[in-house]
């Protein structure tokens, strides 16, 4: 059983900056690809950011540049830093990581998501 727990949401003015943080735990033995997702009311999941596990980065072009996501792998962990906010970027933002447990599997999870709401 593998969880992934997200945390760093919240209320921010536009401008600002938030840093989501996601932790994986259980029986895992690697984490492979790693990235950040999110869902906006009315609209379909989209890619934020995905970071490999030798650290190879790609982004959306909606947050190129105001955006870095960077990972932990001793922690199973993946960061996703925001900066120059804006109420386009409010949404749900949700982990997600290809995760390799003990038995060798590779499996897709995803976090539970935390909101992140981009308003003055």
């Amino acid at each position: 059983q593998v969880q992934l727990v997200e945390s760093g949401g919240g209320l921010v003015q536009p401008g600002g900056s938030l840093r989501l943080s996601c932790a994986a735990s259980g029986s895992i033995r690697s984490c492979n690809n790693m990235g950040w997702y999110r869902q906006a009311p009315g609209k379909q999941r989209e890619l934020v950011a995905l970071i490999s596990i030798g650290g190879n980065t790609n982004y959306a072009d909606s947050v190129k540049g105001r955006s870095t996501i960077s990972r932990d792998n001793a922690k199973n962990a993946v960061y996703l830093q925001m900066n120059g906010l804006k109420p386009e970027d409010t949404a749900v933002y949700y982990c997600n990581a290809d995760v390799r447990t003990t038995d060798w599997r590779l499996t897709n999870y995803w976090g539970q998501g935390t909101q992140v709401t981009v308003s003055s």
